[in-house]
């Protein structure tokens, strides 16, 4: 187990945002990705709540979305605990940082192997299924063979959909949140206005810039411009209107450049980039089947959630993607926080978990006593005298 001392994957404005209850572990080869490269030393930052003893019974991976970290309990507030969606009290709960990021897991801003340089631009493409295969081997360590739940909101819930079409006979139940099968045309319009932000600042020198002189401005514009599609026109209206924060400043260009400043304090531009990256990338049916048909082949139950004012994944889309799959309910939080609101409305999004897992939960036990009630019969039946079973 590495100790929080040998954090050294982003410099020190972001590393100051890792948790100091943060572990890590590095893998223990050379990670092969998908692109065809390979990172020959990746470290992994993790988390966990519960005791590992229920790991067995009910492991829940929770997966975060584009800049967020392995500290789930902090983006995502009234999640896990007691009464919660997960409660260490039962389950084994986990989340790592992603493949790419900038909170201990190896990405463009961890220093090179053997080398006081950064990665930078030099970092590799990565996708969805890169990220998972990285979360299996943490698991592996961890002694994790099965997952009762694998859970996440946007890019979390990109990862859990892969779970399921990658590991089927170690996953019981997915609940992906803000996220389909694929990527849409709208969302990697978005997106190619985020990167194009970036690449535009001054000092982004094709990705080589240096500690002291990153694309703040680009960085800064780029999570402007994502925020206005995380967030919905009547969630803005309600909250800002038109009101100033003085003569020449609205409130809501207040908000959006705190937001921008905020992500510069604490994220990298190439991870930026290179996680977006993967997003675009993220489809199902890559070398695989038709779309629909990698979707009716997920027979695990699903609990897709989707936002009442997305403007990312509107709620029809992710309609059509539970209709596909079997065992899949759809459920719409109903929020004026657009795609934001899986992070936001935690209490209802929690009720709508701790109901689908009861309903699991049930079914299991119907299933399980069913499978009894039927063993004891066959056992009554082939012991019962010959004469009994003439009769």
């Amino acid at each position: 187990m590495l100790q929080a001392a040998s954090v050294r994957a982003a410099d020190e404005s972001v590393a100051q945002h890792v948790s100091a209850l943060t572990r890590y572990y590095r893998l223990p080869g050379p990670l092969h990705l998908e692109c065809g490269e390979t990172l020959p030393e990746v470290e992994v930052a993790y988390r966990t709540w519960g005791d590992p003893a229920n790991a067995a019974a009910s492991t829940v991976l929770i997966c975060h979305a584009l800049t967020a970290s392995a500290d789930a309990d902090v983006w995502w507030p009234g999640m896990i605990g007691a009464d919660a969606a997960f409660d260490p009290a039962t389950d084994y709960v986990v989340c790592s940082n992603l493949l790419g990021s900038c909170y201990g897991t190896t990405g463009p801003a961890s220093l090179r192997t053997g080398a006081a340089e950064r990665y930078r631009a030099d970092f590799p493409a990565i996708s969805v299924r890169d990220m998972v295969r990285v979360q299996r081997l943490l698991l592996d360590h961890l002694g994790v063979a099965r997952l009762a739940l694998v859970t996440g909101p946007s890019l979390g819930g990109m990862q859990a959909f892969e779970w399921a079409a990658m590991y089927p006979e170690q996953v019981d139940a997915i609940a992906p949140m803000g996220a389909g099968g694929r990527h849409s045309a709208w969302c990697i319009a978005s997106s190619e206005a985020q990167c194009a932000a970036i690449r535009a600042d001054a000092n982004w020198n094709h990705g080589y810039y240096s500690d002291d002189q990153p694309p703040t401005k680009g960085l800064a514009a780029a999570r402007m411009m994502a925020v206005c599609m995380y967030r919905s026109w009547r969630g803005f209206q309600q909250r800002f209107a038109r009101e100033q924060r003085d003569h020449d400043t609205f409130q809501v260009q207040s908000y959006l450049r705190h937001q921008g400043d905020k992500l510069n304090d604490r994220f990298d531009a190439n991870c930026y980039l290179r996680l977006v990256q993967a997003m675009n990338g993220h489809d199902l049916a890559r070398g695989r089947e038709q779309y629909f048909d990698v979707l009716e082949s997920i027979t695990q139950p699903v609990l897709l959630v989707s936002s009442s004012s997305d403007q990312l994944y509107p709620a029809h889309e992710l309609e059509v993607v539970a209709r596909h799959m079997p065992n899949a309910t759809h459920e719409t939080l109903v929020t004026d926080e657009g795609h934001d609101g899986f992070l936001i409305k935690t209490g209802p999004l929690a009720a709508m978990i701790r109901a689908f897992r009861n309903r699991l939960s049930s079914a299991n036990h119907v299933s399980v006593s069913g499978a009894n009630a039927v063993a004891a019969h066959e056992s009554r039946t082939t012991t019962l005298p010959r004469h009994r079973l003439a009769s």
